[in-house]
């Protein structure tokens, strides 16, 4: 008689992810321990205890988050911030780990999601006013000390007891509060938010809901804290964990994955924007030419790069904020409508026929509309230009080279017939023979319809001459210059390198005079760092301002001229301050727009101070009529100042 078999005893080992998650709990029960024995010690009564066990257990971790960033903030070393980080992560358990993973990234929901907060500035300022009972100027004096609401809050809120909040109770109040239809619903739930917490945990809550931690803590330094917190010492831990975060847009549910050692399993979320691909400035052609060996050229256009992702029929872009723009542009989702499953990179522009992109002025007053005209369909027609693909065939491209997702792309549009292929016609047209450059002619183009998908032409520049004359045709089309990129360059999400260029020079330059300054953020608290600036109507003998910029000049120049605004002064506002209209600095800008923001009825874009100009005086400074000849050269392409 055969022997009895041994039954095999059931697997109890727990997965590493669970693992981890228990720990963390086992650590808060001995914390809870000792300080039980500590109440006991203190003869407390049962009732007070139970209240405080209560407190302890559910309202103690963002405590714990709030003083994670503290010590994250004390430190400017990246390793030690990264080892601060991972040892939370390893204290708490999954599912608080996972929520603070995204609080820790600056956000209060995960950026593949569309839910956002609707809280202004100016609500939570109000909301602090009122939970502090301190009068306005208190108020203003902290917030010019901090330049930062967040640390103003845990300044001014006074401790009490009873307060505490749990990480898990934040995140399912900011649920709560984006869901809540107008400022006042929304009020409501902040300051209860706000009057529960302690003065520590109010002050990183507020920061979390302004986007802003401020303690000098990226979303990649996030992810190299989850991969050693999870990896071990799995090798490549932190590409999988980066490659995991990218794809879902989620780094909580990124840590998750490494918890459970399932970072390999994270596919592809649709409609959840990539980063994009950024390019490097150069000064020169002959600079242009001489990283690649082979380069693909193409106009760089005066418009909003955006991301195109099509998913089973439904199309939605999205800007390089990664938000929905899509309503601003409906016309351009039925002319992809039905394209394989793909993810685009492109440029949206104001178009007109034939062939040639408007000023980005035009092009703004699509921008932000819920819901767009009839007529400004018909006047301000857009076209999408695609120059990359990112996904498609079920398989993210990134990793490959330039040159066959350029491929990739151009089989794919060829599937449309309302995408007008004008990398492939230009060619047609266009001889382009060793040695010599393709003319990009987009009037040759005339059959390209008044809005649709235009496959962007590329070119090929075999010489510094040849890229200055493709530079000089793409300005005179008003277009802003040219990028330069490494056909062997894989596409690289949010970075910039030297493997995509770009060459532009700048419109034009404008001295101007400084009529107000304010107190800067971040590392510029206490200085007065940005200026609004002005330039001189003659007919009414003052001057109208036209823009404001806060950067190009040196910490020294700013601390200097911190100096003698508060010096010449004319009206303190607090956090901003009108001056003496005496100080002359040259600007530079990307373009100018109609705008009624400022009293000239102009507004530059991307203002930057080129330099402090103290050979020149206040009178000196450039005119209300120079701006309408930039403006009107602008408009025609004819020059680029």
């Amino acid at each position: 008689m055969d022997a009895p078999r041994r039954q095999k005893a059931p697997n109890t080992r727990l997965s590493q992810g669970r693992q981890r998650s228990y720990a963390g709990w086992a650590r808060q029960v001995m914390e809870m321990a000792g300080f039980i024995r500590a109440v006991i010690r203190e003869g407390s009564a049962i009732r007070e205890l139970s209240s405080i066990l209560g407190t302890y257990l559910f309202l103690n971790n963002m405590r714990k988050l709030a003083e994670c960033c503290e010590a994250i903030a004390a430190t400017t070393k990246k390793l030690q911030k990264t080892a601060i980080v991972a040892d939370y992560f390893k204290s708490r358990s999954t599912d608080e780990a996972a929520v603070s993973a995204v609080f820790l990234s600056g956000r209060a929901f995960p950026v593949w999601e569309e839910t956002t907060l609707q809280v202004g500035g100016s609500l939570l300022w109000r909301v602090v006013a009122e939970i502090s009972g301190r009068e306005e100027a208190a108020l203003t004096a902290a917030y010019r000390k901090h330049g930062d609401l967040g640390a103003v809050a845990g300044e001014l809120l006074a401790e009490r007891s009873g307060q505490g909040l749990s990480v898990l109770e934040v995140a399912g109040t900011f649920r709560r509060v984006a869901a809540a239809r107008g400022p006042a619903a929304k009020a409501v739930l902040v300051r209860d938010l706000l009057e529960r917490a302690t003065p520590l945990e109010a002050k990183y809550i507020v920061k979390i809901m302004t986007g802003d931690l401020r303690i000098g803590l990226k979303e990649n330094l996030v992810e190299e804290a989850i991969a050693k917190a999870y990896g071990g010492t799995l090798a490549g831990a932190l590409e999988q964990v980066q490659r995991a975060n990218m794809l879902l847009g989620d780094i909580g549910e990124t840590l998750r994955l490494a918890g459970e050692g399932k970072l390999a399993e994270a596919k592809m979320r649709m409609f959840h924007p990539l980063g994009f691909m950024l390019a490097s400035p150069i000064e020169s052609a002959q600079q242009g030419s001489s990283y690649f060996s082979e380069a693909a050229v193409e106009d760089k256009y005066d418009g909003i790069r955006a991301q195109a992702h099509v998913a089973k029929g439904e199309v939605k872009f999205f800007s390089r904020t990664r938000d929905e723009i899509t309503e601003s542009f409906p016309e351009l989702p039925d002319a992809l409508a039905g394209l394989q499953d793909a993810i685009l990179d492109g440029e949206i522009v104001a178009w007109e026929q034939p062939g040639r992109a408007r000023p980005f002025s035009m092009l703004q007053q699509r921008l932000g509309r819920k819901k767009v005209s009839d007529r400004m369909l018909r006047e301000i027609p857009v076209a999408y230009l695609v120059f990359d693909v990112l996904y498609a065939g079920g398989e993210l491209l990134i990793d490959r080279p330039l040159r066959e997702r350029a491929r990739i792309l151009d089989e794919l549009l060829q599937t449309r017939d309302n995408i007008h292929h004008g990398d492939t016609e230009t060619r047609r047209k266009t001889k382009v023979a060793a040695g010599a450059q393709g003319k990009l002619v987009f009037g040759e183009i005339e059959e390209v319809p008044a809005v649709g998908i235009i496959r962007a032409p590329v070119f090929r520049a075999a010489s510094p001459e040849d890229l200055e004359e493709l530079f000089t045709a793409a300005q005179a089309r008003g277009n802003e210059g040219l990028m330069i990129k490494d056909l062997d360059s894989p596409y690289t999400p949010g970075k910039r390198g030297k493997s995509w260029l770009k060459m532009k020079r700048e419109l034009a330059t404008l001295d101007v005079v400084v009529t107000a300054v304010e107190y800067g953020h971040g590392k510029r608290v206490g200085v007065l760092s940005d200026y609004t600036f002005g330039v001189w109507d003659r007919d009414k003998d003052r001057l109208v301002n036209i823009g404001k910029a806060y950067s190009g000049l040196t910490d020294a120049e700013i601390a200097e001229m911190t100096q003698w605004f508060l010096e010449h002064t004319i009206e303190d506002q607090g956090f901003r301050r009108t001056v003496e209209p005496k100080i002359v600095v040259e600007v530079a800008f990307n373009n100018m727009m109609r705008s009624d923001r400022h009293d000239s009825g102009y507004a530059l874009r991307f203002p930057r101070i080129v330099r402090l100009r103290p050979d020149k005086t206040a009178a000196e400074a450039d005119t209300i009529e120079r701006v309408r000849e930039i403006f009107s050269l602008q408009s025609t392409g004819k020059s680029r100042g």
